[in-house]
């Protein structure tokens, strides 16, 4: 047990040190800390605190470590083997708390840092999306106090901090939206418009419940005409502002998915229309293997996609929703008809959860299938 010892300085005062072995270094030698008080009170107390955290080998060290190490530690550790996406959503989520508190040593953060963090972000953090120097949304804010909780925790468990300052930090709370929706009427008037189009088969694959990314990565060698089914089994998405292209985001996204008349026509026509473009291009001709091209077979880009989807909506003059949205769309409609959770939820290549609470919305008229129903139960009838 370490013993305090008292030194008196040549104006008088006293000062009350100890020295404690605090445990072993990487090199195996023993590392000792000395600790100087002005009160033999908290010499006491800090003396049986540090020896009850090296007992029960929970003592953190002195550490120089910042907020930006802290960071930079844990998404080498938290993007092993990630995709590209998950990397760049970690390191954007923790872009605010890296420029904010970056340059704090982690070991004094407080949850008044944090806290701080959090009013900043929500009055003026916004960096792109919208007007910088606004307020971001309570969503971004909770997934960034998320990672960066992520990060003290496991910096905890290696013992760089005694504790986590994020653990009592209020949350803003995050109001539950549902997703805009076009009715069947206003699909029929986009299709109206879109059937006209050159890649009219590809509005249709949007419109049925493909992600954009799995629209513009879909290949010829993945649609079986005569079968009349096609397989999800490659995807385009942007990442950090390039094109990948990668495997579906889960297991779940690798699905086979039968067509009907109307789509397996406007693929076919699709594909006739690229092998006279091939024709009349010649050597120009980029055979990419791509469903979703330009004029000379090179695949397009997704945001132009988007782009255009917008032209076509402004067109047919129905309200603006995404594209992620066009998906919603679809599972909204299927389970208007009927159609089960759990095969919906295949279609889509989600789980059943996932795809209940997002990726479907009852819209006012749909609300009327409800009261048809408590009608037939309740409604009055005639007595013989």
């Amino acid at each position: 047990m370490a013993k305090i010892t008292t030194t008196e300085l040549k104006n008088g005062e006293k000062r009350y040190r100890f020295t404690v072995d605090v445990g072993r270094g990487a090199d195996g030698k023993r590392v000792q800390r000395q600790f100087t008080f002005t009160r033999l009170k908290d010499a006491k107390a800090k003396l049986a605190e540090v020896s009850h955290q090296v007992n029960d080998g929970t003592y953190v060290d002195r550490s120089k470590v910042t907020v930006g190490e802290l960071i930079d530690s844990y998404l080498e550790h938290a993007l092993f083997e990630r995709e590209e996406n998950t990397k760049v959503s970690y390191r954007c989520a923790l872009a605010p708390a890296r420029e904010l508190l970056g340059h704090l040593r982690a070991q004094y953060v407080t949850r008044e840092d944090v806290e701080r963090l959090r009013d900043w972000m929500l009055a003026k953090g916004r960096k792109r999306g919208g007007k910088p120097g606004t307020g971001l949304g309570a969503r971004s804010v909770r997934l960034t106090l998320g990672r960066l909780s992520a990060a003290f925790d496991l910096a905890a468990r290696d013992r760089l901090v005694t504790s986590n300052p994020c653990q009592y930090v209020k949350l803003p709370e995050q109001g539950k939206r549902q997703p805009a929706t076009w009715s069947a009427a206003q699909v029929q008037a986009f299709l109206a418009v879109a059937q006209a189009d050159r890649l009219h088969a590809a509005w249709r694959l949007t419109l049925y419940g493909l992600r954009r990314a799995e629209v513009c990565g879909l290949r010829w060698c993945d649609v079986d005409l005569e079968g009349m089914r096609l397989t999800v089994a490659s995807t385009r998405p942007v990442v950090d502002g390039k094109v990948i292209v990668k495997p579906p985001k889960s297991d779940r996204g690798v699905r086979t998915l039968p067509l009907d008349a109307d789509l397996a026509a406007a693929l076919e026509a699709m594909h006739d229309r690229q092998v006279t473009e091939a024709m009349e291009a010649g050597g120009a001709y980029e055979a990419s293997g791509y469903v979703v091209t330009d004029e000379l077979g090179r695949p397009v880009h997704p945001d132009w996609y988007s782009d255009e989807f917008h032209r076509l909506r402004e067109a047919a003059r129905i309200e603006r929703i995404t594209l992620r949205n066009g998906r919603a769309t679809a599972n909204t409609l299927m389970a208007d008809a009927g159609v089960p959770d759990h095969i919906r939820a295949a279609w889509c290549g989600h789980t059943v959860a996932v795809n209940v609470a997002s990726y479907t919305a009852a819209r006012p008229e749909s609300l009327g299938q409800a009261m048809a129903a408590l009608s037939a139960v309740y409604g009055s009838r005639d007595k013989k």
